[in-house]
């Protein structure tokens, strides 16, 4: 294997484009799992923009066969991972090329590679070169025909992108299949799959009239786990058309599930490779959490077809042109599909918490970049939550500052003007404020273009002023953003605000901006673009005003607004933006968590708090999935990213002294709730059902905590009984989850027949491990039963889910049993970084950003911490992926 662990610096500022175009690629395979033979026939244009260069391919693990030039011998050169043809005869050329890949040797998951007998592909971001040599680069488009030939026996199914076109049989037990894909695509979206798999059909019709065959591929076995995904498939077809206009545009759409897989899924045009992870579901296997997993999942990648297939990235740095704006999208049709408004809302405090807990942190360390960075190593490590939810939260912005309709014109634009092209983040967004001239986003395009440009969370610091006599409310803004590498100082961005005023009853109050002649309705949305601004309102009825900042979370930054616990009281009672109701439960519980760890004490909840969030519980006017999220304690790894210095076993232990209060405090009301919010039907995993199942589950777990606390065994056994009764996986594993992280004594019978129940069902085994590394710590025994489970017959490093449902766990969701202060989190940490930087190079890199933030640790961790990575960068043979991550983190 060839390993990169000192590889060049890419910078954004150097591209050019190429200097040579890929026009057709006429490619043939005949597959075998040790040896692969791959013929291409590249018909190449010169770009006659640029002066007369070499032929540069890429091409890695490759084994070179030939070279033809128009059928003849051509003299070339290998120069590490580039094959160079030092001067190709003419402007317009064919090169035919023909290599022996090996599958069954790529642990990589990257390229063409084996699994479960079947042989299957991921090229994005740099795969293609794993298989052929060629400009792997996503500005080369080119329009492919691939020819499939292997063993019928052992590959009944043959696929490929675009069209079916042939298919036949061939000597010796092998076949054949032919397809064609007839829209031009970049290297990274082409796909092939050749395995022993069976298919769900359904043919749907579009709004054109045209008809089109839907297909899902799974393994034999798990054929009745695909109708989730089929219905979200065609919610999504049906949706995208009526909202945006954009339809089917091939003849078939298929999905592929493949057990090992880097990621969530794969939009190669025509062609989806998915994590079996986001394709099976049954009622008997999979959560509430999974089917919704399935359906967002499935929609963003269909989406992908248009935002990102038919109009793709000149170049890297603009990946969140599309994984940005497809996030963006498939939140849009989640939340269309949950239907009512409080569904609605729940769907957006979801998409924010996780931001804050993902993407906030990632801002605040060694990888933080732009949503269009500047410069990388390894692509594969900007797969991040700055590119992919931060890049949605710029997309949300222009769609508040230009309105549903402005941005429905703005996409129209884009297609109009790009469709078939390879393009940048500039060009989107130019498009967008060129469809609405008026807006804000065109009067202000240079300020929110900053937002592509600069890295870091910006912090809006926000102070109101009142003045009783003449019924005016002012309100001083002021933003500001720390430094980075490569930033020490940044601008402005535009800030959209939405904001909302309310009387010291809860009352929402009119808004009328100084110099406006009349009120226009209770919320605005302000444009901030400079470092201070003041926004005054004028004819309120009252000086005591609580203000409602930035409703529905309309910009990502860190507000600090000054609210006392008072108003924060207020607006968790009465605002009438759920978003922002639901963030001062949030911001009520920080201010606990912050007071216990600055005065080194017990947390004592404010009498007023607990009284509010038993009202909250019992209202009967909200929604129980609204509930189960208010009434949920902020994450330890969202107040890490709060405090400096911090010590995790402290917070953990606050934290969980909190949840003991609750559990103790409400002991009644959690009662009521588990008894009053069961679900009495036939599962469905809809926003009413699934919101109730979570609601019951939270009761569930703060029942056993008290019962364990105080002795008692009845809802410990109630919870075991729960477990073995229930008739769906979401309220199994609520009743598991419950014993395990009270460390009930039943909670180690209910594993040992969890697992008994489903040692044939990988996903849920994924479960089985996932809980256990992310189980409350206590006393050092979490940590140690995640080190027994390593050895589990049924754990390997060598699958992505299972690695990530063990080890992920521990390091990404278990921050006190991974911060030990005798270091032997950080000891495992390090040792599992160097071991599957040597299977798979994009998992490790993933998993060394478990210790990205260890500046921001108490000591004795932060010492400990740094240690651990020094380790881990003084290896030589590191790939290039994980070389990135490591030496960034131990920049000064």
């Amino acid at each position: 294997m060839m390993r990169e662990g000192t590889a060049p610096l890419i910078r954004r500022e150097d591209y050019l484009a190429p200097a040579y175009w890929i026009r057709r690629a006429d490619l043939c395979f005949d597959l075998d799992a040790t040896k692969t033979i791959v013929s291409s026939k590249l018909t190449i244009e010169r770009n006659t923009t640029q002066d007369v260069q070499p032929l540069k391919l890429h091409g890695e693990d490759l084994n070179l066969l030939r070279v033809l030039v128009d059928g003849h011998s051509v003299s070339f050169r290998q120069e590490g991972a580039l094959l160079i043809i030092d001067a190709p005869a003419a402007d317009a050329f064919t090169l035919e090329i023909r290599n022996t890949v090996s599958p069954e040797k790529n642990t990589q998951l990257s390229g063409l590679y084996a699994s479960g007998g079947g042989l299957y592909t991921q090229c994005e971001a740099e795969g293609f070169r794993r298989i052929t040599f060629f400009q792997d680069r996503p500005d080369v488009m080119a329009v492919y025909t691939v020819t499939l030939r292997g063993d019928k026996k052992k590959y009944p199914v043959l696929l490929s992108n675009g069209n079916l076109v042939e298919q036949g049989e061939l000597d010796a037990g092998r076949h054949y299949a032919k397809w064609h894909d007839p829209f031009p695509k970049p290297s990274y979206l082409f796909a092939i799959v050749a395995a022993n798999l069976v298919a769900r059909e359904q043919w749907v019709r579009t709004r054109s009239g045209k008809d089109h065959l839907l297909q899902i591929f799974v393994k034999r076995g798990d054929l009745d786990k695909t109708e989730h995904a089929m219905n979200s498939l065609i919610a999504s077809i049906v949706w995208d058309e009526a909202r945006f206009k954009l339809p089917l545009d091939l003849e078939r759409f298929m999905i592929v599930a493949v057990d090992d897989f880097n990621m969530g899924a794969m939009e190669n045009k025509g062609l989806n490779l998915f994590n079996t992870k986001f394709v099976l579901a049954s009622t008997a296997t999979a959560t509430d959490v999974d089917f919704d997993g399935i359906e967002s999942v499935v929609a963003h990648e269909y989406f992908h077809n248009w935002t990102g297939n038919r109009i793709t990235c000149r170049d890297w740095f603009q990946l969140s042109l599309k994984e940005g704006l497809t996030v963006f999208r498939d939140q849009e049709f989640s939340m269309d599909m949950a239907g009512s408004a409080s569904a609605r809302a729940v769907r957006r405090i979801g998409d924010v918490r996780t931001l804050r807990e993902r993407q906030f942190p990632e801002d605040g360390g060694p990888m933080a970049h732009p949503v269009r960075p500047d410069v990388y190593q390894a692509i594969d490590n900007f797969y991040t939550a700055t590119v992919y939810e931060k890049g949605a939260e710029l997309v949300r912005m222009m769609h508040t500052l230009v309105g549903r309709e402005g941005f429905a014109a703005g996409m129209g634009l884009y297609f109009e003007r790009h469709d078939g092209q390879a393009v940048t983040c500039d060009e989107f967004a130019q498009a967008m404020a060129d469809a609405n001239p008026h807006s804000a986003l065109a009067q202000h395009l240079d300020v929110f273009k900053r937002w592509y440009a600069q890295a870091g969370t910006p912090r809006l610091v926000a102070h109101g002023e009142s003045d009783a006599e003449s019924g005016r409310y002012t309100l001083r803004l002021s933003q500001s953003n720390t430094p980075s590498a490569g930033q020490p100082y940044k601008q402005p961005n535009l800030l959209p605000i939405a904001i909302g005023l309310l009387d010291r009853n809860g009352q929402p109050l009119q808004l009328q901006l100084e110099g406006e002649d009349a009120p226009a309705g209770t919320e605005r949305v302000l444009v901030m673009t400079e470092a201070e601004q003041s926004f005054t309102f004028i004819g309120l009825p009252t000086a005591d005003v609580v203000p409602s900042l930035l409703r529905g979370f309309s910009a990502p930054v860190l507000l600090k607004d000054g609210l006392s616990d008072a108003d924060l009281l207020v607006l968790m009672a009465h605002d009438t933006d759920a978003f922002n109701r639901w963030e001062a439960a949030q911001r009520l519980g920080v201010n606990a968590l912050r007071a216990a760890l600055t005065h080194d004490d017990t947390p004592v909840l404010d009498a007023a708090f607990v009284e509010a969030l038993r009202t909250l519980l019992r209202d009967p006017s909200l929604d129980p999935a609204f509930k189960e999220l208010a009434l949920t304690l902020p994450s330890e790894i969202y107040v890490a990213d709060l405090v400096e210095n911090i010590d995790p076993q402290r917070l953990h232990a606050a934290r969980e002294a909190m949840l003991d209060q609750l559990a103790s405090a409400l002991q009644a009301d959690w009662a009521w709730a588990f008894e009053h919010y069961q679900v009495r039907g036939g599962y469905l995993p809809n926003a009413e059902q699934s919101g109730q199942r979570a609601l019951t589950n939270l009761a569930l777990a703060m029942l056993v905590r008290h019962a364990v606390a105080s002795g008692d065994n009845v809802w410990p056994g109630r919870a075991y009984q729960r477990f073995k009764d229930a008739s769906n996986m979401t309220d199994r594993l609520g009743a598991i989850e419950a014993l395990v992280n009270a460390h009930a004594e039943l909670a180690t019978p209910a594993l040992e027949r969890m697992h008994a129940l489903f040692k044939d069902e990988a996903l849920v085994l994924d479960k089985w491990f996932a809980l256990q590394g992310r189980a409350a710590e206590r006393g050092g025994k979490v940590f140690a039963r995640i080190k027994q489970l390593m050895q589990h017959p049924d754990f390997t490093l060598g699958n992505p889910n299972r690695a990530r449902a063990l080890l992920f766990s521990l390091t990404a969701m278990n921050p006190a049993a991974f911060h030990r202060t005798d270091a032997a989190g950080y000891v495992f940490w390090a040792d599992r970084v160097i071991e599957l930087d040597a299977i798979n190079p994009q998992l490790a890199s993933r998993f060394a950003r478990g210790l990205d933030r260890w500046r921001n640790l108490a000591e004795p961790y932060r010492s400990a911490a740094r240690e651990a990575i020094a380790r881990v960068a003084a290896k030589p043979e590191l790939s290039g992926d994980t070389r990135e991550i490591i030496d960034r983190a131990l920049q000064d």
